[in-house]
């Protein structure tokens, strides 16, 4: 492969890495892949990768040099991925012995065996095998080549993590010099992995089973008309429009957003159109939205309710871009409610918290994708 061809693989590679972390692959929990010791992203990725050699001195070239190359892969389990790569080197040989180029392009496979969390600082076992194409003034052909070596990995996003190897590779090339057999060179290698497509979905929880039959008559009874039958009723004389709970005493209302989560990074500037929701909500959208559906049928049967809307997001970014995230998350779903038939004035906000409050950890993905979130907290 010529050295220009590469080059162009490489700077695909990288605008791809820019690509994936400009869409939001998280989800709401329920749809989170996972991360846990026992499960595993199992997406396909790309892994640009530039390194160096510490050549073996029978080679008679310069002791040092840089490669690069690119590898596309996946998981197939928690602990092992498997790589297809391409790599290029090109080194300048010995006045001694003529002078001129000796280039290597390694065509192969790699399988890495790790070790601990996902979300943790992961040490990995290499080993690969691939064939090796050399080119130098004496001669230029394929030879077969293998390598070892040890890792370490690490997630730094929802879809990417970083690896950082070093090793020993070698090549079974008997032509390039004829009192020489085989070359052995150490390398180290940097690598940004980036994932790409839609993280798989969890699975559905079971229906819960349905109530059990009514068994006398005071279950199809309200005598208050409060919402509570009078078999459950504690408080049966509630005044006509208190908000009551369960057991039909007085209680303050809770409107519950969970569920209602964002995607990273959104709503962007300009998307914060009621009618534009589902562009920044997570997956699955429909479920969201049904959930701020909830909201306002609640506030609607309850017209003496007055909440506050409050935006809040995940600890990646600078505080004063999550501010301004958090204020437009906050007047989304302002907006959404009042063009649903939520009087303005029973609404205080949007206020936008950042990355403040958190409600879970922001060292994994499904707590970050919590914390991307908006409230709506009733006045009492």
């Amino acid at each position: 492969m010529k050295r220009k061809g590469l080059y162009f693989l490489i700077a695909l590679a990288l605008g791809g890495v820019g690509a994936v972390h400009a869409q939001d692959n998280t989800a709401a929990p329920s749809d989170t892949a996972a991360t846990s010791s026992t499960d595993y992203d199992g997406r396909w990725y790309i892994a640009p990768t530039i390194g160096g050699y510490y050549n073996d001195t029978d080679r008679n070239t310069n002791s040092r040099q840089f490669y690069y190359g690119l590898g596309v892969g996946r998981f197939i389990s928690p602990n092992a991925s498997i790589d297809l790569f391409i790599d290029r080197t090109k080194r300048d040989r010995d006045t001694a012995v003529g002078g001129g180029n000796w280039s290597n392009n390694n065509f192969g496979a790699a399988a890495r065996f790790y070790a601990g969390d996902w979300n943790a600082w992961r040490p990995y076992l290499l080993a690969g095998l691939m064939g090796s194409y050399h080119q130098n003034p004496g001669d230029h052909g394929w030879a077969p080549a293998a390598e070892l070596g040890v890792g370490v990995s690490k997630t730094i996003g929802d879809s990417s993590d970083i690896r950082i190897e070093t090793g020993y590779r070698y090549d079974w090339d008997d032509k390039s010099q004829p009192a020489q057999d085989g070359y052995g060179d150490w390398f180290l290698g940097f690598s940004i992995v980036s994932r790409f497509g839609e993280p798989a979905a969890a699975p559905q929880p079971a229906a819960a089973p349905p109530p059990p039959a009514p068994v006398n008559d005071c279950s199809t009874k309200d005598s208050d008309n409060d919402g509570v039958n009078d078999c459950d009723d504690k408080c049966p004389a509630t005044a006509a429009g208190t908000i009551v709970g369960p057991d039909g005493c007085p209680q303050k209302v809770v409107i519950d957003l969970r569920g209602v989560n964002f995607k990273f990074d959104y709503p962007k500037k300009g998307h914060v159109k009621a009618d534009e929701i589902g562009k920044a909500l997570a997956e699955p959208t429909s479920d969201s939205i049904a959930i701020l559906d909830q909201a306002v049928d609640t506030l609607q049967r309850y017209p003496q309710v007055h909440v506050t809307v409050a935006g809040y997001t995940d600890s990646v970014g600078t505080d004063a871009y999550n501010q301004a995230l958090s204020e437009r998350r906050a007047q989304i779903v302002y907006d959404y409610l009042t063009s649903h038939g939520i009087d303005a004035s029973r609404l205080e906000g949007p206020i936008g918290h950042g990355e403040n409050d958190p409600i879970d950890t922001n060292d994994t993905d499904a707590g970050r994708a919590r914390n991307r979130r908006t409230e709506l907290q009733v006045q009492q």
